[in-house]
C-alpha cells in the first residue's frame, strides 16, 4: 500500500484553524502520510511561515463534516443536466476530535476539498498495519535506535530480587520462544522448587496460558505478589496438580495466601459454565479467595465516553453537571481500583501474606491492581525512573494489549471492539495518589498527561503492539525509538519540585469525598491552561532557588581543611 493512494487532496490554501481557548489562524493545510500541517500565511496574526498545527494523524479519533452557505450554480451550457450542477460559495468545516481529547475545527473553502481532506484523514488514521505507523518512519537526529530499549531490563529487576532472596526464586526462560505463553515476556520469575515442565502444564490450565508468575517482592517481610489468568476448571471442576504445586511452592512452610479476584463472586461462578472458573478451596487449602470486582471492556469505555461528553457540555447547570458526572461512574471506577490495590498492599504489608491477583485473561484489571499496589508499597516506584520501569515491567512486558485497548478514545463513532481505557484509569489513580501525597511522587502531572497521549498516539514504539511476541515479530525494538530517553531528556519538566523521598507505605483515602475529577486531563482543552502552567513554573523556580540556597549554605558551613602552618598564617593574615 502507498500512502499517496490514500491522500486525495494534499494541499489546501486559506484554511481557518479554530480551537477552544485559542485565536483562529488562517493558513495553508498540508496532508502528509502521517501528519496534518498548517502554516500561517503572510498578513495573518503570526509570522510568515510559522507552523500553527503539527498533528499526528494517528491521534485523530473521529472526523465530522458540515457544510454551510450552500448555493447551486447551473452552467448555461448544460441544458439543465443534473450532473453538471455545481456547488458554489460553500463554507465547509471539518471537526477533528482527537484521542488526547483535543477538538480542532478546520474551515475549508469548497466542499470538494473538504470532503477529500476528510476522506484522506479517515483513511490515514485507520491504517491497520503496525509497521506502516509513524514510529517506523520517525528518525530524530539526536537519538540512536538502540538507545532506550534496555533502560529498564526485566532481568535487572529480577536480579535485584534474587539478591534479596534466600534461594526461593529463580529466573526461567521457559517462554524464550513465546511457545508457552504468547503474552508473557521471554523471562519470568518462578519458585525454585518448580521445574519448567510443571510450568508448561500449569500454563495449559490457565486462560491464555498465563500461569502464575512473580510480580513484586516485598523486601520488608519477604512476601510476594503474583499474577496470572483464571484457571480453566470448567463446569466439572477440573484440577491440575502442577498448578497446585506451583501455588503451593510460592508459600513458605505454614504460610498463607490470598487470591484477589477482580471479578464479582457471581461472575466468577458463571465463568465455570464457559470453561473458566476459580481455584477450588480443597485443591488450594492455604489460599483464601477475595473478590474485588473491577469493570473492564465495554462498560469502562462507555464510562469514559460519558464523562468526556459531560465535561464538554459547558451549558450544564450545577445539578445537571453533578448528575452527569455521577452517571458516568468514572470516579466509582477510580475508587474501586484504588480500593483493590489497597487490599493487595494490606495483605502483603500488614497481614504478611502472599497475594495472587487475577480476573479473566489477567491482562487488564490484574495489571491495574498489581501496578497500583507497588506504587503504594514501594518508594522506588514513586521515583521518575522507578515509575517508568514499573510501566515497562507491569504493563508493556506483562502483556497489556495496548494496540486494541487504545485503538479508539472517547469520540470514535466506530463500533466498539476491544477498546478500554484501563491504562488511563491507572494514570488517573496515580494522579489521585499524587494529589493526596504531594511530596511523595518524584514526577508530576505533566508526566501522566504525556503517558496518556503516547499510549494512544506516539512517534515512539514503546506502546506499539499487544505483547512482546508481537513486538519481536514486527522488529519494534530494532526499527523504532523508545519513549523513555526522550522523556528523561526533559526530566526537569516532569519532575515534582516538592518531592521528598518517603520510605513509608502511602495509604490513600478511598472515601467518595477523597476521589476527585482529574481536571488537568478531562478539562485540559476546555479551560485555558496557561494560568496553572504559570503557577507551576513559579513553584519550580522557588524550589530551585531554595535548593541553590541550601547548597550554598552547606558549602559555607564545611570545615576548613587542615593546612600547613604557613598556609594557616597566610589565611589569618588575609582575614
Amino acid at each position: 500500500m502507498e500512502f499517496a493512494e490514500l491522500i486525495k487532496t494534499a494541499k489546501v490554501n486559506d484554511v481557518l484553524l479554530m480551537s477552544p481557548g485559542l485565536p483562529p489562524v488562517k493558513g495553508t493545510l498540508c496532508v502528509t502520510s502521517h501528519h496534518l500541517l498548517l502554516s500561517s500565511q503572510a498578513g495573518g496574526n503570526r509570522e510568515q511561515g510559522q507552523m500553527e498545527l503539527w498533528l499526528l494523524i494517528r491521534n485523530v479519533d473521529a472526523v465530522e463534516k458540515s457544510v454551510q452557505n450552500l448555493s447551486w450554480y447551473q452552467s448555461p451550457w448544460t441544458n439543465g443536466s443534473l450532473q453538471e450542477t455545481r456547488l458554489a460559495n460553500t463554507s465547509s468545516t471539518i471537526t477533528l476530535k482527537c484521542k488526547d481529547l483535543k477538538i480542532l475545527h478546520l474551515e475549508i473553502p469548497g466542499m470538494e476539498e473538504c470532503l477529500n481532506v476528510a476522506s484522506s484523514i479517515e483513511a490515514l488514521s485507520s491504517v491497520e498495519s503496525v509497521m506502516m505507523t509513524y514510529p517506523f518512519f520517525y528518525r530524530p537526529q539526536s537519538m540512536k535506535l538502540e538507545n532506550g530499549w534496555q533502560l529498564y531490563p526485566l532481568e535487572k529487576y529480577y536480579q535485584q530480587i534474587l539478591a534479596s532472596d534466600t534461594g526461593t526464586w529463580r529466573l526461567s526462560s521457559v517462554n524464550e520462544d513465546f511457545a508457552v505463553c504468547p503474552s508473557y515476556p521471554p523471562v519470568v520469575m518462578v519458585p525454585t522448587a518448580v521445574d519448567d515442565g510443571a510450568l508448561r502444564k500449569s500454563a495449559s490450565f490457565r486462560q491464555g496460558r498465563r500461569f502464575p508468575v512473580l510480580s513484586y517482592y516485598h523486601k520488608k517481610n519477604g512476601t510476594v505478589m503474583l499474577r496470572s489468568s483464571q484457571p480453566l476448571t470448567g463446569p466439572n471442576r477440573k484440577r491440575c496438580r502442577e498448578d497446585e504445586l506451583l501455588l503451593g511452592a510460592m508459600l513458605e512452610r505454614g504460610g498463607r495466601g490470598f487470591i484477589l479476584d477482580t471479578r464479582s463472586a457471581q461472575a466468577a461462578k458463571q465463568s465455570h459454565v464457559m470453561g473458566g472458573g476459580t481455584e477450588h478451596r480443597a485443591a488450594y487449602p492455604r489460599w483464601k479467595r477475595l473478590h474485588r470486582p473491577l469493570e473492564r471492556g465495554r462498560p469502562l469505555q462507555e464510562s469514559f465516553t460519558r464523562l468526556v461528553e459531560a465535561c464538554l457540555d459547558t451549558s450544564n447547570s450545577m445539578d445537571r453537571w453533578l448528575a452527569k458526572l455521577e452517571a458516568s461512574k468514572w470516579l466509582s471506577h477510580v475508587k474501586e481500583a484504588l480500593s483493590a490495590a489497597c487490599l493487595a498492599a494490606q495483605c502483603l504489608d500488614r497481614e504478611r501474606a502472599c497475594v495472587l491477583v487475577h480476573g479473566y485473561e489477567g491482562t487488564d484489571a490484574t495489571l491495574l491492581v498489581t501496578a497500583l499496589a507497588q506504587v503504594i508499597l514501594d518508594p522506588e516506584c514513586r521515583t521518575l525512573a522507578g515509575f517508568q520501569g514499573l510501566i515497562e515491567r507491569e504493563w508493556i512486558q506483562a502483556g497489556h494489549p495496548f494496540s486494541v485497548r487504545c485503538a479508539r478514545s472517547a469520540f470514535s463513532h466506530a463500533r466498539l471492539k476491544q477498546e478500554a481505557p484501563v491504562f488511563l484509569l491507572f494514570l488517573d489513580c496515580i494522579w489521585q495518589l499524587g494529589r493526596q501525597f504531594p511530596f511523595s511522587l518524584e514526577f508530576n502531572e505533566g508526566l501522566l498527561l504525556t503517558l496518556f497521549e503516547h499510549s494512544y498516539a506516539s512517534p515512539y514504539g514503546t506502546f506499539l503492539c499487544n505483547n512482546e511476541r508481537e513486538r519481536k515479530l514486527c522488529d519494534v525494538k530494532e526499527k523504532t525509538h523508545a519513549l523513555w530517553p526522550w522523556l528523561n531528556r526533559k526530566g526537569d519538566k516532569y519532575r515534582n519540585p516538592l518531592y521528598a523521598r518517603n520510605p513509608l507505605v502511602i495509604w490513600p483515602s478511598v472515601e467518595p469525598q477523597s476521589v476527585l475529577l482529574w481536571q488537568g486531563l478531562f478539562l485540559r482543552w476546555i479551560r485555558p491552561p496557561h494560568y496553572l502552567d504559570e503557577a507551576w513554573a513559579e513553584i519550580q523556580k522557588i524550589a530551585r532557588s531554595q535548593v541553590h540556597t541550601e547548597r550554598s549554605s552547606d558549602a559555607a558551613q564545611e570545615p576548613i581543611p587542615a593546612q600547613t602552618k604557613s598556609g594557616a598564617e597566610a589565611q589569618s593574615l588575609a582575614i
